[in-house]
């Protein structure tokens, strides 16, 4: 995203519509940091320019990847679907993905609060990836892997920002602790949030599978959870798990 700074009269309405606070006034205009935009789109559909200086530019290999993780309004081709376009996590009581004694994992990075460099992404994927971890193919952000067996991201786009990138994969019950130990060792090492989604299947009596291993790790549980009942939607059959 550019400011045409002949456009621009500098009354920095812009300013608080970046998410990533990637705009700011200089004596007379605003002015964009190119490094640090992350294509969102935001400042160009809700600041409501009234000289309209906010301009789109033309988004090439490799900056179009930051278009693609971070404007809900960008079709990703893997799944061709807006936003990150992730093979969406939250149905799983419809396409059952995710069966008994497993957790679908995903892990959400930049939040999106601060943004992140696919750099960090890069550095939690191959950390993952050492657990033998299968990266959820209809995902852009797989996509972005030069080898996914490894978690290792193409050089061309380490240095790319986005809003967030999500990294999904299932996993046992009981290789949870394991996991929880390596996010935390490699969170050391990064320079940006992440959140860490756990989707299962609720046991018969009502209890929630992945409690006793996020409690045990000393995890913070987030109260905002969510539970797909599949309310006029044909469940995925139980006798299959």
């Amino acid at each position: 995203m550019k400011i045409d700074q002949e456009l621009c009269i500098g009354c920095g309405q812009c300013v608080p519509y970046c998410p990533v606070k990637a705009i700011a006034l200089s004596e007379e205009t605003a002015e964009i940091d190119f490094d640090e935009c992350v294509e969102c789109g935001n400042c160009l559909r809700s600041a409501d320019c009234p000289v309209e200086a906010i301009y789109q530019q033309e988004l090439a290999w490799p900056r179009s990847v930051r278009s693609i993780l971070s404007d809900p309004l960008t079709i990703a081709v893997e799944s061709g679907i807006s936003g990150r376009g992730t093979e969406e996590m939250k149905t799983n009581e419809v396409t059952g993905r995710f069966r008994r004694g497993y957790a679908g994992i995903g892990l959400e990075i930049g939040r999106p609060i601060l943004g992140a460099r696919l750099s960090d992404v890069d550095k939690i994927a191959q950390a993952v990836a050492r657990m033998g971890v299968e990266f959820e193919t209809i995902n852009p952000t797989t996509s972005l892997m030069s080898d996914p067996k490894t978690g290792k991201f193409k050089e061309d786009v380490l240095n790319e920002k986005v809003l967030s990138a999500i990294l999904e994969f299932s996993l046992k019950l009981e290789r949870l602790p394991e996991l929880f130990d390596i996010l935390k060792k490699v969170a050391g090492d990064i320079d940006t949030v992440f959140t860490a989604d756990l989707a299962c299947r609720v046991n018969p009596d009502g209890s929630v599978p992945t409690e006793p291993y996020t409690e045990a790790a000393g995890l913070w549980l987030a109260p905002n959870g969510k539970v797909n009942i599949g309310l006029g939607r044909p469940r995925f059959p139980e006798d299959s798990q």
